[in-house]
């Protein structure tokens, strides 16, 4: 015997909230997707090729930040679709692994705007008609 399918939480923004956090998303997944790259390249400059300069020195740093506010987007996204636990800490963890944000962010963007234009699409059916 199965279980009934519970429906999907409702988001708790509105399209324009949504959007506004999407869009957010979108730059801080290709920001933290290039900074991981570059990330790798300062470490393998810096302890592959035993070599010290700006990037060496102050990319770690740097690229914590970035991932940090990549991280805090990904939370407000998560929290404003009503995403489960899981999906969020999976979405925290796309951030450690090279190319994988710019995979993540495909993702997350289509299911997003489908979320987005189903609510678009319930206020409409809901919103009275207007004479005719």
């Amino acid at each position: 015997m199965s279980t009934p399918a519970r429906p999907a939480a409702r988001p708790a923004a509105t399209p324009d909230q949504l959007r506004s956090a999407l869009r957010i998303y979108r730059v801080l997944a290709v920001v933290a997707g290039i900074a991981l790259f570059v990330l790798v390249l300062e470490m393998v400059l810096k302890y592959g090729l035993d070599q010290k300069n700006f990037l060496t020195e102050y990319w770690s740093p740097i690229h914590g930040l970035i991932y940090f506010a990549y991280a805090c987007s990904i939370v407000n996204l998560g929290f404003k679709s009503r995403w489960s636990l899981v999906r969020i800490v999976l979405n925290l963890l796309s951030g450690f692994v090279p190319f994988v944000p710019f995979v993540a962010e495909r993702r997350v963007t289509r299911s997003t705007e489908a979320l987005i234009a189903s609510l678009e699409g319930q206020r409409a059916a809901g919103a009275p008609r207007a004479a005719q």
